[in-house]
């Protein structure tokens, strides 16, 4: 089984929508040009910004992703920022305040399908039947990120084309419905959605080449990969400089929900140390407060208190083009 976009590819190999910088049009670009479905993260951005990178990718097949909005939780949000307060004075900032919950999701959604494109795919919830319907009636392709069997066959249910299985060694924020950081793994993950749903699965998680690619697409496990980590040093991400220090310079990656209010892996550091078991369950009333500080420790190159997402395979990412990464991944997946 397979879709539009995936019959398209001839490298399954798409890149993750890295929200928050690492994602540009540049990278999308490489990504297609040599084969793959490079994507867009759309989450975090401005109205202007998310219809500019759009539209700078127009001649090209993409990927458009969306955070879907969470509800808030009840989680006490100011008591957390008041244990934060010695570290926002180190840094000589305020706490950040949260300018809208909802990440301007029903405008952005509006855009897409007003200006639509070839894909958009979805992360912390599925697209409901009503707007994964309103997608395909302008001609878009429609992917969910899933990382259980029950997320699957609600996702399914939905009317979805696909399914992006994101596995706990994938970097950046889980994917799951309910702020959750289910721990099966990729592989048994796979599995677990195959008997759950029979839309066609993208793997995500830990996957660094085509080696790691090759084995999952010989099995039927997954039908292409998504890969992110892996495209964090390339020379067209927006990855900040002391991110891609530390891909190679720290050994340890761990799941926290300290920098964003929601489960998401990175690089540890004396930050995620410090409060990873404090923070609350609150996206992204989390994000917000902490912005401040991580935008103030990016631009002096700290990264004792920056979030630096990565994958369990984070030491083997490689300073490269993205091209130059595909093509040697093409050519170990025989293609």
């Amino acid at each position: 089984m397979t879709t539009r976009t995936l019959s398209q590819l001839s490298v399954p190999i798409i890149s993750a929508p890295m929200a928050g910088g690492p994602s540009t049009p540049e990278l999308a670009a490489a990504v297609t040009r040599a084969g793959g479905l490079g994507m867009l993260a759309g989450a975090l951005l401005d109205m202007e910004t998310f219809a500019d990178q759009i539209d700078s990718l127009r001649e090209l097949t993409f990927g458009v992703n969306l955070f879907l909005p969470d509800d808030p939780t009840g989680a006490d949000v100011d008591a957390y920022a008041h244990t934060l307060a010695p570290w926002f004075r180190k840094f000589d900032v305020s706490p950040g305040d949260m300018p809208r919950r909802d990440d301007r999701y029903w405008e952005k959604f509006a855009w897409l399908v007003e200006h639509p494109v070839p894909l958009v795919t979805s992360t912390f919830g599925t697209f409901d039947a009503a707007e994964t319907e309103a997608l395909h009636q302008v001609g878009t392709e429609v992917w969910c990120t899933v990382t259980s069997g029950a997320e699957a066959m609600e996702a399914d249910a939905a009317g979805v084309d696909a399914l992006i299985v994101q596995g706990p060694e994938a970097g950046g924020h889980r994917g799951s419905f309910d702020g959750s950081a289910p721990e099966v793994s990729l592989i048994d993950l796979l599995a677990d959605v195959r008997s759950a749903s029979d839309l066609p699965r993208i793997a995500a998680g830990g996957l660094m080449d085509g080696h790691d690619i090759a084995p999952l697409l010989a099995g039927g496990s997954a039908h292409a990969a998504q890969l992110g980590t892996a495209f964090l040093d390339t020379h067209e991400a927006g990855t900040r400089p002391v991110h891609r220090e530390q891909l190679t310079a720290n050994p340890e990656t761990a799941v926290t929900r300290a920098f964003s209010g929601r489960p998401a892996r990175g690089l540890v550091n004396e930050f995620m140390r410090t409060f990873g078991a404090d923070a609350p369950l609150a996206y992204p009333d989390v994000h917000y407060l902490t912005a401040p500080m991580r935008a103030k420790a990016g631009a002096a190159g700290d990264p004792s208190a920056l979030s630096m997402w990565a994958g369990t395979g984070h030491s083997r990412a490689r300073n490269a083009a993205a091209s130059e990464l595909m093509a040697e991944w093409a050519q170990q997946l025989g293609r």
